[in-house]
């Protein structure tokens, strides 16, 4: 075999209902004595946050809150964020929350020790050496979605306010030290954000699956996380309190991010520049988007999704794959066009040039042309498949 390849595998993660209890004692593993916990605004004052604090202080953790973070994190939130370490002395940040505060999180622990701007240390080639690793602190992710798998990755995306773009800042110690993947503080998530973040975790593993290059390892975790969210995410739905389905749902989203280190697509180069601009839901935006890509890239991919579609215990054909999409997203009441997100044309060449130059839009299985990309983004507008 003539194939070379450079693989990784997640961080520690201690999964189950009502681990958090183990909060303290994975903080006292990774060494933090005095922890900020950042989230999202939405989060900060919800029982979920308050009960996890409360955690702490039963055990005699000091620990501060920043939740000065938007559901797209820009860099000032970041710059706050790290203000607010500083001053308080904090030795390590638990990220809490959904991909916004896990983000976050990461990004202000990456830069606490850090005397270069943030975007120095975008994903472009090496610039992540430029990082001073003894300034990196150590971090904790405890996810309250399940959907973007930010726990178990290495990099945090921003959002540029300046250029109207996402940005992922990337280092290899962004890797959390251990996770706290717990069901439980799942249940409380609106229908809204349950259904997004398991799109995300679909759309993730899907485009994994579908990009391009070796990498056989991601592509069985892909397969697998699809079958989890196909089985799992109408059952959510219609009862947010069956903890086994969370479960899994939470299991397929860190499959889908530990999948996806093979590579994304044209869903994501999509749907990143329309939440920039427009403050859409990145999981909601991915739903939206997903089967106008399946389409555009059927020649590529064809033959792949029949035999996906075989495991997943549907006709092994790509139209059943596609209506088994369709239907998933009708059943949940995922809008089927850009419309319902007041998303219009104004803003499509824009959207266009944004797209083919994000990260992610080498990872399609066909180039993802201007043309292309024009399209999708026009047949997402008007629904037509």
């Amino acid at each position: 075999m003539t194939v070379k390849a450079n693989w990784n595998y997640p961080t520690a993660v201690r999964f189950g209902a009502g681990r958090i209890a183990e909060l303290p004692d994975a903080l006292k593993a990774s060494g933090i004595s005095k922890p900020l916990l950042v989230t999202d605004a939405g989060l900060a004052n919800l029982p979920v946050t308050q009960s996890t604090l409360k955690i702490l202080e039963d055990a005699g953790i000091p620990c501060a809150l920043f939740s000065d973070v938007k559901p797209n994190p820009i860099a000032a939130n970041v710059e706050a964020g790290i203000k607010v370490l500083r001053d308080g002395g904090h030795d390590g940040v638990i990220a809490f929350g959904g991909g916004s505060g896990l983000d976050a999180a990461k990004v202000i622990a990456f830069m606490a020790g850090q005397t270069r701007p943030m975007w120095d240390f975008e994903d472009v080639g090496d610039w992540w050496t430029r990082a001073d690793p003894a300034g990196i602190l150590p971090i904790i992710a405890v996810p309250t979605t399940a959907g973007t798998g930010s726990e178990v990755g290495r990099a945090g995306v921003i959002t540029d306010e300046t250029t109207h773009t996402k940005k992922v800042i990337f280092h290899p110690l962004m890797m959390p030290k251990i996770v706290i993947c717990d069901p439980e503080l799942t249940v409380g998530m609106p229908r809204f954000i349950t259904i997004g973040t398991g799109f995300d975790a679909l759309a993730h593993c899907l485009e994994a699956y579908c990009a391009p290059g070796y990498h056989p390892m991601a592509e069985g975790i892909a397969v697998e996380g699809m079958r989890l969210v196909f089985e799992n995410l109408e059952k959510v739905a219609a009862n947010p309190s069956d903890i086994e389905a969370r479960g899994h749902l939470m299991s397929a989203a860190a499959m889908g991010a530990t999948a996806f280190q093979k590579g994304l697509g044209g869903i994501h180069a999509l749907s990143h520049p329309v939440g920039a601009l427009y403050d859409t839901h990145h999981g909601m935006t991915n739903a939206v988007f997903m089967p106008y890509v399946l389409v555009e890239n059927r020649e590529a991919i064809e033959t792949k999704i029949a035999r996906l579609a075989a495991f997943l215990g549907m006709e092994a054909s790509f139209d059943a794959f596609l209506d088994a999409v369709l239907k998933l997203r009708k059943t949940l009441d995922v809008p089927h066009t850009l419309g319902d997100f007041k998303v219009g044309t104004d803003k499509r060449d824009q959207i266009a040039d944004m797209a083919i130059v994000d990260p992610t839009a080498g990872g399609n299985p066909i180039e993802l042309t201007r043309e292309r990309a024009l399209s999708i983004f026009d047949r997402a507008v008007d629904g037509s498949l």
